[in-house]
């Protein structure tokens, strides 16, 4: 039985004469792109140049939208609403959607950036609201979700909410599951990009087996469907 993975890489992050990571190297070797929308990171310049390397590459083309909150780079915690959930990515979402209409392609998923994975796993209705504006805004769009969450398991409660459960090769999980903070500094990233590959792609495809902690989950369970 073959398998497909599919190897994500959050993009396009750069704004004005700040320069984030290192697009152009990255983008030839992953699958999946997602594309920062101007509230964390990123700025229309950036949004265009990131979504035609994407295509340039043969990259599928995602929207990364994060709170409003340039300064803290979407990592800070806001007290929002469902509806303001809905409001924020739909705004984001439909701005990369134009871009990538220009550019001969469409937007394949949504990825919510930063701190909102916590504050949906906190708060299932925020979560949920976020799958809904997908259904509302594009059925055939893809909601990328953390696997083995509750926000996961919520999202695909949506009527015709197409459900992706992804991992982290280069991020430490705890027991339960959860994406150690990174407050706690280096204790929560796998540094070594060998370290992240063999440890967590490759043995996850191997072994068929998920590492958190001191929890050893199956492939399937872990990523759901």
């Amino acid at each position: 039985m073959s398998v497909h993975i599919d190897i994500n890489c959050d993009m396009g992050e750069s704004y004005g004469r700040w320069t984030l990571g290192a697009d152009e190297e990255i983008m030839p070797n992953i699958t999946s792109a997602n594309i920062a929308c101007g509230f964390h990171g990123g700025d229309p310049h950036v949004m265009r140049k990131s979504v035609e390397l994407a295509v340039q590459h043969g990259v599928a083309v995602g929207a990364h939208p994060g709170l409003p909150d340039l300064m803290g780079f979407g990592r800070r915690r806001m007290e929002v609403t469902p509806q303001e959930i809905k409001d924020i990515h739909r705004y984001q979402v439909g701005a990369l959607a134009a871009f990538a209409r220009a550019a001969g392609t469409t937007l394949q998923h949504v990825k919510a950036h930063g701190i909102q994975y916590h504050m949906f796993e906190e708060n299932l209705p925020l979560g949920r609201a976020s799958a809904e504006q997908v259904i509302e805004l594009d059925p055939n769009l893809i909601l990328m979700t953390m696997a083995m969450t509750k926000y996961d398991a919520e999202a695909r409660k949506v009527k015709g909410c197409r459900v992706a459960a992804e991992g982290f090769a280069d991020r430490v999980y705890a027991d339960d599951g959860q994406l150690v903070s990174r407050k706690l500094g280096k204790d929560a990233l796998v540094s070594d990009p060998a370290k992240a590959a063999d440890q967590k792609i490759v043995a996850a495809v191997r072994d068929g087996l998920v590492k958190a902690g001191a929890v050893v989950k199956p492939l399937r369970e872990w990523f759901g469907k």
